[in-house]
């Protein structure tokens, strides 16, 4: 189990390392550095595969995760089956006491060299085209530093994903560089049938690989 609510990993395991100086020859062994995903979940049913996700990312050989939810999120699944720190609001909150205290959202945004929002319902969709930051999550994309990558799986129900409002939000999301992983057609939970449901397990898997490929020159070992 990663470390608890408070103890976010060392923050100096983001910062690049550095060669050691040729006239150094005693300088220990540089560490592996492992590459941090962190998982944003919304209140979409799709929130079902949060467990199975989480557990495919970490199959991945150098990649560390932590997951970020928000509260409504929490009713399609069990945070007990979350093998990773998972984060929420209360969390925030319990944490900053002072001026002194850390900021959960911005040590989460510094951590994260990507973040994986999936599902992205269509409530936090509009709130992140719109620049509301109201939760833990919202203020992390809104915190969010734009030369590292954030992937987005939009998932909701067909009537609300051909809403017109959906498509200029979604371009929205691309204007500010994030990356969508599309959504598919399929017979939904509600018994609707098409464009909504949340891009397969597999397919994010992938997207994750090569984006982080692309960014930092992530290889697995």
């Amino acid at each position: 189990m990663e470390p608890g609510p408070g103890r976010l990993p060392e923050l100096e395991a983001t910062r690049p390392h550095m060669e050691p100086k040729a006239s150094c020859p005693t300088a220990a062994p540089l560490v592996e550095r492992k590459f941090h995903v962190l998982v944003g979940v919304t209140g979409s049913v799709a929130a079902l595969k949060s467990p199975l996700l989480v557990s495919k990312l970490l199959d991945i050989p150098g990649l560390e995760v932590a997951v970020v939810t928000t509260e409504r999120a929490k009713h399609f699944y069990s945070p007990q089956d979350i093998p990773v720190t998972l984060y929420s609001d209360a969390d925030e909150w319990e944490m900053w006491k002072s001026r002194s205290d850390p900021v959960l959202h911005i040590d989460l945004r510094r951590w994260a060299d990507l973040l994986l929002v999936a599902p992205l319902d269509a409530n936090t969709l509009g709130k992140v085209a719109s620049g509301i930051c109201d939760n833990l999550l919202t203020c992390v994309i809104r915190a969010w530093d734009r030369s590292k990558p954030l992937l987005f799986c939009p998932a909701m129900n067909t009537a609300m994903w051909e809403h017109p409002i959906t498509a200029q939000q979604v371009d929205q999301l691309k204007a500010f560089g994030y990356v969508e992983i599309p959504c598919v057609a399929k017979k939904l939970v509600c018994g609707d049938e098409g464009l909504g449901a949340m891009a397969e397990v597999g397919t994010i898997v992938d997207k994750v690989k090569e984006v982080l490929f692309q960014h930092s020159g992530f290889q697995q070992s």
